[in-house]
């Protein structure tokens, strides 16, 4: 309440005023961002009892002790201020010699930029060069955080559908004949999620070689790099492209280590665009955080058994969802090669986001509906196996006899 003078006694009195009710004045590309799929149905679970998640997109399985330990002695010796803008030095030559083994290719520090968690590193390099008039090719299904980003920054999205029958794998032909006068950049997901898909050498050198033809840009999402069932050859695109001058390859620690909450991710790309990401990276995170950073270098290296252990349950439990799915009533499946989704889909006319509402207050499991990653995948669902073998038995138990009850 305002204080204004009485005229008459000249004394203060209290004085009724009206403010203004305003509505917060959003960005109008906020409009861009879309209700995740995957919160909607966490949400609804989180009201619910008895509850089987097959929803969620994070590792299971316990960070490796050698890496928690790390990140604990850190705490003790006062690592907690800021580090470098680029990264903690020992985890940049880390990063730069781990790759520099694996993929046989020559990277320096500044090459390497150090970000919270791939999240951050894509959302740097999406930001800083989508702009009206610059059309990015993204596959149908995807990760929902590729296109709102695009959008959000005045560019244009082009989907290029991948489909169950052929195991969701990227025809590169198609992949060219997408591209035109307009197409900026690529971003290429392998192994993909939601759908697991794993892309062979060949497809990933045939893209590459034509992007750098035609000054496109690859934005190259490798965060389950490790995760990879059938094939130990993994076609990076670190060891598929002549140069980094059109790639920035993303990735971090969060599935391969299952260090998710930990937050520490990176973007290699030739020193020029590393150079002015590092700028844009000081005015959005400054720094990724301290003593994960140290927890990040006992992981390259220490003893890279756990990463082999970790590989081999998600295997087994690779195996067991697709002979589960084989089993369902209506669902179409395939097997994923890598990451830990399996993406069914539905006969073509049913809504995957209504069957999958129905499912969870019907059945009590949660899977996320299609359309959360496409415009081309309303008749799927997404299943996650980062859980166990005993967890996915029950739930499929629930499942198929729900399923098999559908009239569709």
């Amino acid at each position: 309440m305002a204080e204004a003078a009485n005229k008459d006694t000249g004394q203060d009195r209290p004085r009724k005023v009206k403010y203004r009710k305003h509505k917060a004045s959003w960005n109008p590309a906020m409009q861009a961002i879309p209700v995740p799929g995957i919160r909607r149905m966490v949400n609804m679970a989180a009201t619910m009892k008895d509850v089987i998640h097959l929803s969620i997109g994070q590792p299971d399985l316990p960070t490796p002790k050698h890496i928690v330990d790390a990140y604990v002695d850190a705490l003790h010796a006062g690592q907690t201020g800021y580090t470098m803008d680029a990264g903690l030095p020992e985890l940049l030559v880390a990063l730069r010699d781990y790759y520099g083994k694996r993929y046989n290719r020559k990277l320096t520090r500044d090459n390497i930029l150090i970000t919270s968690g791939a999240t951050e590193a894509m959302y740097l390099a999406i930001s800083a060069t989508s702009a009206p008039g610059r059309q990015f090719l993204v596959t149908d299904p995807s990760f929902l955080l590729y296109a709102p980003l695009i959008r959000m920054n005045g560019g244009e999205v082009k989907f290029i559908p991948t489909r169950a029958e052929n195991d969701h794998q990227l025809d590169p032909d198609e992949v060219i004949r997408a591209m035109g006068s307009r197409t900026f950049a690529l971003i290429l997901n392998n192994p993909n999620n939601p759908t697991g898909a794993v892309y062979p050498r060949s497809t990933v050198e045939t893209i590459l070689e034509e992007c750098a033809y035609r000054g496109i840009q690859v934005y190259a999402d490798e965060v389950y790099d490790h995760l990879i069932f059938d094939d130990d050859d993994f076609a990076s695109v670190l060891n598929c492209s002549m140069d980094l001058d059109n790639i920035m390859c993303i990735s971090s620690f969060s599935k391969t280590y299952s260090m998710a909450g930990l937050r520490v991710g990176w973007v290699i790309s030739s020193q020029a665009a590393i150079k002015s990401l590092r700028r844009y990276h000081m005015f959005t995170t400054s720094v990724a955080n301290t003593p994960s950073q140290f927890a990040g270098v006992a992981a390259l290296t220490g003893d890279q058994q756990c990463v082999q252990d970790m590989v081999n349950i998600y295997r087994e439990r690779r195996d067991k969802v697709v002979e589960l799915i084989e089993q369902t009533p209506f669902m179409t499946g395939y097997k994923p090669g890598g990451a830990f989704f399996a993406f069914p889909e539905l006969p073509p006319h049913v809504d995957g986001s209504d069957l999958a509402l129905r499912m969870l207050k019907e059945t009590g499991v949660c899977v996320v509906p299609g359309d959360a990653f496409g415009e081309e995948s309303t008749n799927a669902v997404r299943v996650s196996f980062s859980t166990t073998c005993e967890k996915l038995e029950e739930a499929f138990d629930r499942i198929i006899p729900w399923m098999a009850k559908q009239q569709f």
